[in-house]
């Protein structure tokens, strides 16, 4: 494949695409483009997507119910290693092969599985003691759905999905007049 073909797919030019993968090292060959197989196992690998990611999910609500059930995750190397909720009624619930835990087992579960990355799926009141908790058992990353900002230390990446705003930002688009405006 071209850097022109990358380019066209990523809306992009070809000097960009062939600058930004120069970052990484050498790929391709000039004259040739790129061998898809290689490239694809090389962008896994700088993306982290080559191993499998020990995931926790807190909040068994409708959206950690939603998550979970999400093919997705597994198929792309996202194995959610343990569910964690404060309600009583939802604890020693099995969801498919795995049981919900109680919170107050987050912590220790976390240390005992080595787990990686935290879904935040709770309520804003407690997103920021959850994630405290989580940082302090030693997770390398959060993905939060909570409706709050949450303050981590700076080596501890957050990615958050606040659906409210995305609606927002459709809307105004189209508003606007569509998405290319």
């Amino acid at each position: 494949m071209s850097s022109e073909q990358l380019a066209s797919h990523g809306h992009t030019t070809a000097a960009q695409v062939r600058k930004d993968l120069s970052h990484f090292g050498s790929f391709g060959k000039r004259g040739l483009g790129y061998s898809i197989e290689e490239l694809s196992v090389r962008l896994r690998a700088i993306l982290g997507l080559d191993r499998v990611w020990q995931v926790v999910l807190v909040g068994a609500g409708r959206i950690g119910s939603a998550l979970f059930e999400y093919p997705d995750f597994k198929m792309r190397g996202y194995d959610c290693v343990a569910i964690f909720d404060s309600d009583p009624e939802k604890i020693g619930v099995q969801w498919g092969t795995t049981t919900i835990h109680s919170s107050e087992r987050l912590e220790a579960v976390i240390e005992q599985l080595d787990v990686d990355l935290v879904i935040l799926a709770v309520p804003a009141s407690v997103a920021q003691e959850i994630a405290d908790r989580a940082v302090e058992a030693g997770v390398r990353g959060i993905l939060n759905f909570a409706p709050v900002q949450i303050k981590v230390p700076d080596s501890i990446p957050v990615e958050d999905v606040n659906l409210v705003m995305q609606l927002e930002a459709l809307s105004f688009k189209i508003t606007r007049g569509g998405a290319g405006e």
